[in-house]
């Protein structure tokens, strides 16, 4: 099924969840690779290039993922009230996170005022560019809310294991397999 059930995660919702983890793990760790990348190492420009590009990309299927969970109902969450209302506030802060990670990396990369190359494909326009110490402020809060998103990715991750292994909820199957999501209630 391609839509979101009461009971289920459609593919659609699966396809964004899964596809966007993928990135946001790899843009990280290449973000934090090239950060130590020398001006002649052969990768100085490249890595920021692809980082650039990827990272546009998820922008994109982020708003379009928002958009598309919006439009389609949300699954039953399993769990008590307070289980119910942390996985809420989490994923609330999952997307907060992914949005400021995700301008703030546009901000420093339009600073200068020219737009972002997204693999040759197409340019998004620098639309707000020359503001004071637009880069550097804009690099910290891009350094420190990847690592609060690598950190509360990273107890989402453990906390769907949790209620998949200890509590044996099918919060995690649903997540992975669309046919489950819509047989298990």
């Amino acid at each position: 099924m391609l839509r979101n059930t009461r009971s289920g995660w459609g593919v659609i919702s699966i396809a964004f969840h899964w596809l966007s983890a993928l990135a946001i793990i790899s843009l990280f760790i290449l973000g934090w690779w090239m950060t130590g990348l020398g001006y002649y190492d052969p990768w100085y420009n490249q890595a920021p290039w692809i980082h650039r590009s990827i990272g546009i990309l998820l922008l994109l299927a982020t708003f379009t993922r928002l958009i598309w969970r919006l439009v389609q109902p949300t699954p039953n969450a399993e769990g008590n009230r307070l289980e119910r209302v942390a996985a809420h506030a989490g994923h609330i802060g999952l997307y907060v996170l992914l949005l400021l990670v995700l301008t703030s990396g546009y901000l420093i990369s339009t600073a200068n005022g020219r737009g972002i190359s997204v693999f040759d494909w197409f340019e998004i326009p620098a639309l707000l560019h020359g503001l004071p110490n637009q880069a550097s402020l804009a690099g910290d809060v891009h350094w420190y809310s990847a690592i609060a998103l690598m950190v509360l990715a990273g107890g989402h991750a453990l906390v769907a294991l949790l209620h998949h292994f200890k509590y044996r909820h099918a919060t995690l199957k649903r997540m992975v397999n669309p046919r489950h999501s819509h047989t298990s209630h």
